[in-house]
């Protein structure tokens, strides 16, 4: 949409207005279409076990959590942390199908679709990644629990 050309004669200038409102109309409605879609993401995921399944809402908030019995055989921090791996797996599965629907809507507004794909991103991070930089560095050279001789 480019911009209105006003105050050239009466006529050429009220056409430029309805175009003009028209075209933010347009965009509105392509926005809030696009708010109403994001709202209604959910992503779930499953631990690789099978014993824990989470689903998340588009802010990441859990809810549904279904846990099998066999999370019986499993220790509290076990399946603690099954919980909270596979709630990660899920929220990080919002971005994508955010990403769609901010394609779908207004994926003509790189801008806007990359503050919002930006958020996310914060906000779910990739587990995997996280998983990876805990894990303390491979020392192998270090491995009889002393470096001096």
């Amino acid at each position: 949409m480019g911009e209105p050309v006003f105050g050239v004669d009466g006529a050429r200038t009220e056409e430029e207005i309805r175009r003009w409102a028209a075209g933010v109309q347009a965009k509105a409605e392509r926005y809030q279409q696009m708010q109403q879609q994001v709202t209604a993401v959910t992503a779930s995921a499953e631990s690789r076990d099978g014993v824990v399944r989470v689903t998340v809402d588009s802010a990441g908030a859990v809810t549904d959590l279904q846990i099998t019995d066999d999370a019986r055989r499993m220790s509290g921090a076990g399946l603690a942390e099954a919980v909270l791996t596979t709630m990660r797996q899920a929220q990080a599965g919002i971005r994508d199908q955010v990403a769609e629907v901010m394609s779908a809507t207004v994926g003509d507004d790189t801008e806007t679709v990359n503050a919002v794909m930006s958020a996310y991103q914060e906000r779910f991070p990739d587990p995997e990644a996280g998983e990876r930089a805990e894990q303390p560095p491979d020392d192998e050279d270090f491995n009889d629990d002393t470096y001096l001789r």
